[in-house]
């Protein structure tokens, strides 16, 4: 089985470096190539492939600006792998990654795979708490973290794996940004295909680095999934009303604290805040990182559930057209 690395780029040929070198290290043995995808940028990366050229098996292809999800499916038409597997740029690949992946596909074959991700050492305060906002158990449930307590698991394209067959029967990724990754894993589905977690297959994900573009990050994933539930409501849950249920409990917790004296709901808050302070610090080994988890939460439900809110009121009880409610989350392919 021959691997093909798909990475699409955009204006961060630093990332690319520091993933390519990350890839120099791997102990796997076989063969394996990677698919460069530079999506428009002014700040090309050609000359960082080039640096790695005699090292890795290394494609460089540049196109015109048009959203992950195209570029992803630009680079899969591209390779001469039969398993594609799919990384964001701002990631760093474990050296055991490809073993893993390889071990866990010979074990139990499976067309399309998602992995967790961790943090490094190296990575900044503001994106470790990030990371621990995105994978916890006492947020996303641990789902983004590893968790295998899963039924049918929605792979994150920042780490997934794709048969080349699966992608053939599917024609890949939608033209929806953010959304685009568990679009795809429905439709395979709906085609016969399934889906599996590779717990051992994480990779360290930078994330965003500061609060701004987490929390329109967030906002958009909110925006998202109310398109999603439209289009596939077969796989609608409850638990994507979770942090717009939060916010606006927060504020029935303010107003009954301001109006009525009651502080009960309030108290309930304080005692989640102070858990997800005390978990993350522990995890951490920092009670600076403890604190900014806490911020980091905060915005990722706000960002969230008021994208939510927004989406389901225009496309769900207004039924408005979601490429004219929400253009920007909508690349022209």
């Amino acid at each position: 089985m021959l691997f093909s690395l798909i990475i699409p780029v955009y204006n961060r040929p630093d990332e690319v470096d520091e993933l390519l070198e990350s890839l120099t290290h791997s102990t796997y043995k076989e063969i394996f190539e990677i698919v460069l995808i530079e999506d428009g940028s002014t700040l090309l990366c050609k000359d960082v492939a080039e640096k790695y050229g005699n090292q890795l098996d290394i494609s460089y292809y540049y196109k015109s600006n048009s959203g992950p999800g195209a570029s992803r499916n630009y680079g899969m038409k591209k390779a001469t792998g039969d398993y594609f597997i799919i990384f964001d740029s701002d990631c760093i690949i474990p050296k055991q990654y490809l073993t893993e992946v390889d071990h866990a596909l010979k074990r139990e074959y499976v067309d399309c795979f998602g992995g967790p991700d961790q943090a490094l050492d190296s990575f900044s305060d503001i994106q470790k708490a990030i990371n621990f906002a995105m994978t916890s158990f006492l947020t996303t449930g641990g789902i983004r973290g590893g968790s295998e307590k899963v039924g049918k698991f929605q792979p994150r394209s920042f780490n997934m794996g794709l048969s080349k067959k699966a992608f053939e029967a599917s024609q890949g990724f939608g033209n929806i940004h953010p959304g685009e990754d568990p679009d795809l894993t429905i439709r395979l589905w709906n085609l016969g295909f399934e889906s599996r977690l590779f717990p051992a297959a994480y990779v360290y994900h930078k994330r965003r680095i500061d609060w701004d573009k987490f929390s329109v990050q967030v906002n958009k994933f909110g925006k998202a999934r109310p398109i999603l539930n439209s289009w596939y409501p077969k796989y609608n849950k409850v638990t994507f009303f979770f942090p717009s249920v939060f916010i606006m409990g927060f504020l029935v917790a303010f107003l009954l604290m301001l109006f009525f004296n009651i502080d009960l709901l309030l108290q309930l808050y304080f005692l989640y805040f102070l858990m997800l302070f005390i978990v993350s610090t522990y995890q951490n080994k920092s009670i600076k990182i403890g604190y900014l988890s806490i911020i980091a939460v905060w915005k990722q439900f706000y960002g969230y559930g008021i994208g939510f809110i927004q989406s389901y009121f225009k496309v769900i009880i207004l039924k408005q057209k979601p490429q004219e409610a929400f253009p920007e989350l909508f690349f022209k392919i």
